[in-house]
């Protein structure tokens, strides 16, 4: 293996490099008078300006340059406080412009403009301004793909101004983006990145001023240049955002001495501040996440934890630096104290927990960020959370605490190097501090990019080292290396990739690894055509294999190979089928106890998904999966049905729906009373999930969301097994362990939210909560009986009402003056 990934790298080295297309240029003109933002571009400042046109589209048909009747046209201007975008989108009928209103963030079914500035022209990271033909805005950063593969940071936020106009031609748009949302090296004369987008909903086009070649790796860096801008100074960039927030919380306790409503009063603020003009300084001071969505919780049957994903604002916005190599998990920062489950420990008889606060409360956190004018970005994230306790009382009344979580400081720096052809090298730290009895943690390491000229070739991987620090034992200390070559230009792509993690390797402090002691070999597969033909506008077709071994001591664990294919219709459908086969394995994590393994059973999967065209008023996906296991003829299914319906482009209403029975499955089922031994058990499950959804937009500032989410899921077991030391299910020998096993869980939300952003930067929301939810071991129950009786539990009803306010210093100074 040495030997081969050797030769790969060698290869990569030696390749003949060639130049990509010639890059459109655009001069961008200062002006001495700004024009009004009102959508209509009759300003003199708009008069004798360079074109930006003749966009070319990625989808549906790659390479097609659109038409002079439905031509696009852009122009830039700037002055000493902002840059302006005027652009004008020709329509043959503008009745068919798409115009659903959504608020900020939310593009819906409408046609937008946007343009994306690569204000250090590295390729890799930019800056997104979107707007829609009824005025929303949309912003976001771009980076290199995340571990999710997402290049695209949509949370992130800036304050501009847009206005748009719908005329007999089509529609025109008027953008100005202060130089405070922007960060750009201090030079007098300015090369900048850029690309423009243009989506025309009806059509399904997505139209690009440079064109994107859908054969190529890449996005930002297959960027057009923007000239022209000199002499520009960054501002001092500080803002400040102020909150007021009331909370009432209803749930029926009916217990002396405990209140059925509480109400709380909250307040704090964000900062953020230019420290100079790369790097900004973001602060959050006693932050109030309560209106965020609920989590979508389930019935984890699997010995590894849930992830959920992260809806907390500062932890989702502009964290690209922070996210390289996989070692922050934002969801560690106020999630469950690390000693949560102490609480019921070493109780005394008749004692019981009262309170145990399931997340630590965030005191403040900081994220420092940016990227000098030489490529070299500095990131640094830290936070606090505080000491947690649980409180445990006795028969009389006598209360006591118990620490759950120590005062803990998260902590994180990454210093990211931009290299010639798109490509990086990074350094990065965590750091988890408990100020306590606990252990501290501490992981880092390098993870590098690496492409050649052409952007053809990518050699690219990690190498990363954990320590875990105790008070009075020996550090523990784990490595993970990562090493992924391949071909990313063309019709034909292909990579290989080694993963190795030792036994003792653990980032999941501040990070998330599901298990470690693994050596893993992947190798992916892809034939794509761009070019439209009979009923399709795309097609492709993949194959993956995909082999893991234990690493100590060493065994096979598992052999994966799968494949599948995907096609765009000319009709806008989309359709995909895969399949998975799944050979007999080693699974050591699911027996739960240390040494013992359980021998999984050979398995296919199919998998066919089948989505309309998203412009129509009604559209619809199914999604259809069955699984075979070559063990008691075991059977599993998946159905699931989304749909949207637009009543109007200020109404919609949707849903999801999903049910998914499993048939004689064997999984772990307890640990006897000896706490050694597994039992096993042959089961059947059901699970059926489903989603309703109403959104109503007044205006594009305005708008009331409704989300309601019911979770059940049942598992009913019907025969028990020992398992043999080889992994096999054996016949019941052990007698003394918990029979009744069986599982029902049930979870209702209900997430409404109003919010009205009365100015920039500036919002009113108004949130109501309702959330249900029970873990029983009635395995037996019908669906109908179940929602009844989850319908009929007591209910946790929260109302609040929270003012965030932006305040920016300039315009401050600037009223001072005045």
């Amino acid at each position: 293996m040495r030997v081969f990934l050797l030769a790969i790298l060698l290869f990569a080295i030696t390749l003949n490099a060639f130049s990509q297309k010639d890059k459109k240029t655009l001069v961008a003109v200062k002006t001495q008078a700004a024009p009004k933002i009102d959508g209509e571009l009759d300003d003199a400042a708009w008069l004798n300006v360079p074109v930006a046109t003749d966009f070319v589209q990625l989808r549906p048909n790659a390479g097609t340059h659109e038409t002079t009747a439905e031509r696009t046209e852009v122009k830039i201007i700037y002055d000493n406080e902002a840059i302006y975008i005027g652009a004008r989108m020709y329509e043959k009928d503008p009745a068919k412009i798409a115009r659903e209103f959504a608020t900020r963030d939310q593009v819906g079914n409408a046609d937008f403009i946007g343009v994306i500035f690569d204000t250090y022209k590295d390729g890799i990271n930019a800056s997104g301004f979107f707007v829609t033909a009824t005025n929303g805005q949309f912003d976001a950063k771009y980076a290199l793909p995340n571990a999710e593969g997402n290049s695209e940071d949509p949370t992130w936020n800036a304050v501009w101004i847009s206005k748009v106009k719908i005329d007999s031609q089509g529609w025109t748009a008027e953008i100005k983006v202060p130089y405070s949302a922007l960060r750009f090296a201090k030079k007098d004369i300015q090369t900048w990145g850029m690309n423009i987008i243009r989506k025309r909903q009806n059509t399904q086009q997505q139209l690009f001023w440079n064109e994107l070649d859908p054969k190529q790796n890449g996005f930002i860096n297959q960027e057009g240049i923007l000239t022209g801008i000199e002499k520009i100074a960054p501002p001092v960039r500080l803002a400040f955002f102020p909150y007021f927030s009331t909370y009432v919380n209803h749930y029926p306790y009916n217990t002396a001495g405990v209140p059925n409503t509480k109400a709380s009063v909250n307040g704090g603020m964000d900062v953020k501040y230019g420290i100079n003009e790369s790097f900004t300084l973001d602060l959050t001071l006693i932050p109030d996440f309560g209106q965020v969505q609920s989590d979508n919780k389930i019935l984890n049957l699997t010995p590894f934890e849930v992830k959920y994903n992260e809806n907390r604002p500062f932890f989702t916005e502009g964290t690209e630096l922070f996210n390289k190599g996989n070692l922050f998990y934002t969801r560690r920062v106020g999630g469950q104290p690390i000693n949560y489950n102490d609480a019921y420990n070493n109780l005394q008889p008749g004692e019981t927990v009262v309170s145990n606060p399931t997340e630590t409360k965030l005191i403040n956190a900081f994220k420092l960020s940016g990227r000098t004018s030489k490529g070299l970005g500095i990131g640094l994230f830290n936070g606090v959370t505080n000491t947690a306790y649980a409180t445990i009382e006795d028969s009389v009344g006598k209360q006591r605490q118990v620490e759950t979580s120590p005062l803990t400081n998260y902590n994180i720096l990454v210093l990211d190097q931009n290299l010639k052809y798109n490509s990086s090298v990074t350094l990065i730290n965590t750091n988890v501090n408990r100020f306590g009895k606990d252990y501290s943690a501490d992981v880092g390491g390098f993870v590098f990019n690496l492409n050649n000229k052409k952007n053809s070739y990518n050699l690219s991987g990690y190498g990363l080292m954990s320590n875990k620090f105790y008070k009075a034992e020996q550090t523990v200390t784990g490595y993970n290396y990562n090493l992924t070559f391949g071909k990313t230009l063309g019709n034909f792509t292909w990579s290989v990739s080694q993963d190795r993690v030792d036994k003792k390797y653990d980032p999941n402090d501040l990070g998330i690894l599901f298990n470690n002691n693994y050596l893993d070999h992947n190798i992916n597969l892809s034939l794509a055509n761009y070019k439209p033909r009979h009923l399709f506008t795309k097609w492709s077709l993949w194959t993956n294999t995909y082999s893991s071994y234990r690493v100590s001591p060493y065994s096979y664990q598992y052999f994966n190979q799968n494949f599948g294919a995907e096609a765009n219709f000319k009709n806008f459908w989309y359709a995909n089928f895969n399949g998975h086969i799944r050979l007999s394995g080693n699974d050591f994590y699911e027996p739960r106890v240390p040494g013992r393994v359980f021998k999984t059973p050979e398995t296919f999967i199919f998998n066919l998904n089948l989505q309309t065209n998203e412009a129509k008023p009604f559209s619809v996906g199914v999604f259809y999966s069955n699984k075979w296991l070559n063990r008691y003829d075991g059977k599993g299914t998946d159905v699931e049905l989304f749909y949207n319906y637009r009543v109007s482009n200020k109404f919609s209403v949707g849903g999801d729906f999903m049910v998914s029975p499993r048939i004689n499955y064997t999984g772990f089922a307890t640990i006897a009373n000896d706490n050694t031994t597994p039992i096993f058990a042959l089961r059947n499950e059901q699970t059926v999930q489903n989603i309703f959804n109403v959104k109503y937009t007044f205006t594009n500032i305005m708008g009331l969301t409704f989300r309601l989410r019911h979770y059940w899921s049942k598992v009913n077991n019907k025969q028990f097994f020992d398992l043999a030391p080889n992994g096999a299910l054996a016949n019941l020998v052990t007698a003394d362990f918990d029979h009744n096993v069986d599982r029902n869980f049930n979870t209702w939300n209900i997430d409404m939210i109003y919010v009205w952003q009365f100015s920039p930067g500036s919002e009113i929301s108004l949130a109501w909560k309702q959330s249900a939810q029970s873990y029983t071991n009635e395995g037996n129950q019908n669906y109908y009986h179940n929602f009844k009786d989850t319908y009929n539990l007591p209910q946790n009803n929260n109302l609040s009402v929270k003012v965030l306010y932006y305040v920016d210093f300039q315009s401050l100074r600037k009223h001072h003056k005045g």
